[in-house]
């Protein structure tokens, strides 16, 4: 048979209509990791921007102006507690006053240890130096003076010209300590707009990347229905339409590449198919005349078959009843040669009587007996050794077998299965009377039976010949048969699905095996 040429590989397109499915996902998916990864960046650098602006607000800012605060607070402390001391001379007020000076101290340090770290920090040391050098001034010229007087002098150290002094001096400190304060709540202002510009900036980024991960989706699911669902949709209904009995209509579709190839192989398929269909049609045609015609040779092969079984078994008979008769009326008449001839001729007569019987058994198998159904093996093997009787008790043979099984085949078939076999048995017997075992297991979905006996057994270089028919291995006059009976039994095995062959095993004996179809499913 030629075998067919495989199917030439299509050209790609020009354009984007050439492009291979994977192309287009690999241009998709770097479009979209584009935007994500450019989305991702603005996000980082935008929270590393408000971050910063946070700490600077928390970490700076605030606290610096919680520290000018405190300033403020120690500078009216010792204003206040001067004056107290100044009117009243009592100590505790004086103490207070140095402890509005330490507080003081501790506040500026403080603020100009955050200074590096807050924006515009020039201008913040120049505003801190000035509310230092005013404060200093306030006390140099007016708290330490009187200080200084009230021990001598007690309450007169307060006077007027003290009083006026204090305010002058006391007015440029407060002027000093509003400019850092002013300062500070713009520097204030200008962080916490930084930071709500930067949230603000990561949300709109955020909802960016939300949006250009959609995009990227839908663009994708928009490829995909264009270049796959849709191509495939329409393949799809191509194939339908074929399958509805155009077998002329054509399939194609040009895009992406691998369906466009896809569908021109299967379209080719088609092609090829719809030719040998054709021609298979043609040829169905063609069997139909040789068929009526074997139906018409069958026909004649069974009138034949009928002739065979009436018409030429009937001279046989005669030929043998009147030879038998001429030698009961003539026999004495007749020298010892004369009856020796007689004898050939009756026993000519007879074997081909026989003969004729196992070639019309032989064609009768697979054409006489109707379907297969479920049997039991042990009704078959028991009306075979029924029939077989009289030769087994002859021989003194021994039959044993297995729990046999059910299986599907015909009990006629069966019976002249295990008569033929079991009779070769008996037949090609040893000195020791026969011994023969039929045994079974199970293979699958199939019975393997076994005959085994213990008789001169055959030797494995003739295992195939045994089963031809006509074919003996042992002259007539040893050992008489027609030569059919193992051809028939192969016959039978192969009309139920098995097959028969000789098991060329060590020991004594023969033993054949054969299969048979089981009914239901094998045990798991």
């Amino acid at each position: 048979m030629m075998k067919p040429e495989p199917l030439a590989p299509l050209a790609p397109p020009p354009g984007r209509r050439g492009l291979p499915l994977a192309r287009w996902f690999v241009l998709a998916g770097m479009g979209s990791a584009f935007v994500f990864v450019l989305g991702v960046t603005a996000i980082l650098l935008t929270l590393t921007t408000t971050r910063e602006a946070r700490q600077t607000l928390v970490d700076v800012i605030d606290p610096a102006t919680l520290r000018t605060l405190e300033i403020s607070t120690a500078l009216q402390a010792q204003e206040g507690a001067i004056r107290a001391y100044g009117l009243t001379t009592d100590q505790q007020y004086l103490e207070a006053y140095r402890q509005g000076v330490a507080a003081e101290q501790t506040a500026t340090a403080a603020f100009t240890t955050l200074i590096p770290r807050l924006p515009e920090a020039p201008a913040v040391r120049a505003g801190l130096d000035r509310l230092t050098a005013a404060s200093a001034e306030w006390r140099r010229d007016y708290a330490d003076k009187i200080v200084a007087a009230v021990p001598s002098t007690g309450t007169r150290a307060l006077n007027r010209d003290s009083a006026k002094v204090n305010v002058e001096l006391f007015a440029r400190v407060r002027t000093a300590l509003d400019a850092q304060e002013s300062q500070l709540n713009r520097l204030h202002d200008i962080g916490r707009n930084r930071l709500y510009n930067g949230w603000n900036t990561i949300y709109v980024a955020v909802g960016a990347l939300v949006a250009a991960v959609v995009a990227a989706v839908i663009g994708c699911a928009l490829i995909v229905r264009r270049v796959v669902l849709g191509p495939v949709a329409r393949l799809g209904e191509q194939v339908r339409t074929v399958a509805a009995g155009d077998f002329d209509h054509e399939l194609g579709v040009d895009r992406p590449y691998e369906l466009r190839e896809l569908s021109g192989h299967v379209d080719g398929m088609r092609r090829r198919i719809v030719d040998e269909w054709r021609a298979a049609m043609e040829a169905r045609r063609q069997l139909s005349d040789q068929t009526r015609e074997l139906t018409r040779s069958n026909g004649e092969l069974e009138q034949f078959a009928y002739v065979a079984s009436h018409d030429l078994q009937e001279p046989l008979r005669k030929v043998a009843s009147f030879t038998q008769l001429l030698e009961q009326r003539y026999g004495d008449q007749l020298d010892d040669r004369g009856r020796q001839y007689i004898a050939f001729a009756v026993d000519g007569a007879k074997r081909m009587q026989l003969l004729i019987n196992d070639l019309l058994d032989f064609s009768r198998v697979g054409r006489v007996g109707g379907d297969l159904h479920p049997v039991r093996c042990a009704d078959a093997l028991e009306a075979a050794l029924h029939n077989l009787d009289a030769l087994l008790s002859d021989a003194d043979a021994v039959v044993t077998h297995d729990d046999l099984p059910e299986i599907l085949g015909n009990v006629p078939l069966l019976t002249q299965l295990f008569q033929n076999l079991v009779a070769n048995a008996v037949k090609f017997r040893s000195a020791d009377p026969p011994r023969i075992h039929i045994g079974v297991r199970r293979d699958g979905v199939m019975w393997e039976f076994s005959c085994a006996d213990n008789g001169i057994g055959v030797d494995p270089r003739y295992a195939d010949r045994i089963f031809l028919i006509f074919q003996r291995l042992h002259p007539r006059d040893v050992y008489p048969g027609s030569g059919i009976g193992l051809a028939l039994c192969r016959k039978i095995v192969e009309y139920h699905g098995g097959r028969i062959w000789l098991d060329s095993g060590e020991g004594p004996g023969a033993t054949f095996r054969w299969t048979l179809p089981a009914v239901g499913e094998p045990d798991a």
